[in-house]
């Protein structure tokens, strides 16, 4: 094989790793993208191009996620990822740990961690590197890093929740949730929220918050039930989608452009979690963006038309 032919057969894992450890699709290419640079500019060809690459992603990943951190402490109001509708690489004796560790609960779980341990977490619990390798990659001892990958486990561990919902079992109440959406169905939706629900949006302060975090049932559903109709009467439509692995959708203005994402928590029989990203900034690589404030200010319209 060529290199570029090594690369580019690695460059799903390379994404996926990078993406775990930083939440973020843009940050993930570019960290890709600077690793191909390294690997190329190598005057000699390593032993194993995937420990290679690997180490070469993560620590760049974690260069970036170290100034990333300042970044985010500063950001207006609550920060999720940036939505991933599929995850490009698959291994089938890893696909319950993958498609976990790239949901948004489980993202925003990574964000308690410190650089390194996120990175030995990554690659040991859901990669399954050997500790040699993990060693290699994050520059520690494979003393330091069994350390590092105890402290990660027990945060994690303390932020799961207790009842994980099969994938059959979030399809159906999902599919339950988005006719009651459409319809306008405030009882119906509130039958499927739990009691503690929350709903929260990621504006970043650049796009009205149109989901400010709201708590309990009766309070989501008539929100939810209140607003997409209204939302309706202007053309946005929706489109059921996975978003992070989870039940999940894409918003769309009148044009087809990308308003936001909404990604859904289902465990235990019920929703417990409804999160959305209208950033603009994190909608980028799904297409065309909407603009956000011409759609809120046609909502608040429709809404004075209909009082």
């Amino acid at each position: 094989m060529s290199k570029v032919e090594e690369f580019e057969e690695l460059r799903p894992l390379l994404f996926s790793i990078a993406y775990r450890i930083l939440g973020s699709v843009g940050e993930a290419e570019d960290a890709v993208q600077e690793t191909w640079l390294r690997f190329d500019g190598s005057s000699t060809r390593p032993a194993s191009a995937k420990a290679f690459l690997s180490a070469a992603v993560t620590r760049i990943s974690i260069d970036v996620l170290r100034s990333a951190r300042v970044r985010r402490e500063e950001y207006v109001g609550p920060w999720f990822p940036e939505p991933l509708l599929s995850d490009p690489y698959q291994d089938p004796a890893q696909a319950v740990e993958l498609a976990d560790s790239v949901s948004m609960a489980a993202l925003l779980l990574l964000e308690r961690l410190s650089p390194l341990e996120r990175a030995v977490f990554v690659l040991r619990e859901v990669f399954a590197f050997e500790f040699g390798e993990v060693a290699a990659a994050v520059g520690r001892s494979e003393a330091a890093c069994r350390q590092l990958l105890v402290r990660a486990r027990r945060h994690m561990e303390a932020g799961r929740p207790r009842f994980e919902a099969d994938r059959q079992e979030r399809h159906e109440l999902a599919t339950r949730f988005f006719d009651a959406l459409k319809s306008g169905d405030v009882d119906g939706l509130r039958d499927l929220l739990a009691a503690d629900v929350q709903l929260v949006g990621d504006g970043g302060g650049k796009a009205p918050q149109l989901a400010k975090a709201v708590m309990g049932a009766q309070n989501v559903a008539r929100v939810l039930g209140t607003v997409y109709p209204l939302m309706s009467r202007i053309d946005v439509t929706f489109e059921p989608h996975e978003v992070n692995g989870q039940p999940g959708a894409i918003f769309r203005d009148r044009d087809g452009k990308v308003l936001h994402t909404l990604a859904l928590d289902v465990l235990d029989g019920q929703i417990q979690t409804i999160r959305t990203v209208i950033n603009p900034d994190k909608l980028g690589h799904l297409g065309p963006v909407a603009d956000a404030w011409a759609v809120d200010r046609e909502v608040k319209q429709a809404r004075r038309r209909m009082n």
